[in-house]
């Protein structure tokens, strides 16, 4: 999506209407600073805003995602399906992005935990400090996996290696399961068969 060209768009259709920015953040409840964040392109209407501003503009979904007015039906059935093009390489993107941050914050805690057992150890201090910096570096451990395994559960999808289904398993089902890196021995909810399912950025 060029942000910048339905950022436009919305101003265009805004003036058109007649309306301030104060006047259409009054009518679909946001603040003034969010209309002009849309407008210069540096921000886009969450999914819960997208109909009501559609509305107020008079306009159509695919007409605010493509930045322009659409006049044929050909036109509209081609940006439809550009659009829905980009929204899943935009998904793909923000998936890989959370991925990548999971094993960051793996790797982070890891030199932490690390870095927590090895000072109290090599470093003269009271011993009130040692325990402190050494169940800080645990503490850091800890919330580390738990927000890892959030997002495992939420970003992407895990194939099921028998029916080939692709789903999002629960977070317990991430938490306790048994993992070699990305590939976690779960139950399938379509085959209810448990294997080894592999994570995946793509969904059925």
């Amino acid at each position: 999506m060029d942000l910048s060209k339905i950022g436009k768009f919305i101003q265009q259709q805004r003036k058109a209407k007649n309306l301030t920015q104060v006047e259409l953040a009054q009518k679909i409840n946001v603040s003034e600073k969010t209309i002009s964040k849309w407008e210069c392109g540096n921000g886009f209407p969450d999914t819960s805003l997208m109909l009501p501003l559609c509305e107020v503009l008079e306009i159509s979904a695919n007409e605010l995602l493509c930045g322009k007015l659409i006049k044929t039906e050909k036109e509209y059935k081609q940006s439809a399906e550009q659009n829905l093009i980009s929204l899943k390489a935009q998904q793909e993107k923000n998936t890989k992005h959370l991925l990548t941050v999971e094993y960051l914050i793996i790797w982070l805690s890891m030199v932490i935990l690390l870095a927590c057992t090895i000072i109290p150890a090599y470093i003269e201090m009271p011993l009130i400090w040692k325990i402190f910096i050494i169940v800080f570096g645990f503490l850091n451990i800890i919330v580390s996996i738990a927000f890892s395994i959030v997002i495992e559960t939420k970003a992407g999808f895990y194939e099921c290696s028998h029916c080939h289904h692709k789903y999002v398993p629960s977070y317990k089902q991430v938490l306790w399961s048994m993992h070699m890196g990305r590939t976690r021995y779960i139950t399938c909810p379509k085959c209810n068969k448990k294997n080894w399912s592999k994570k995946t950025i793509n969904g059925d």
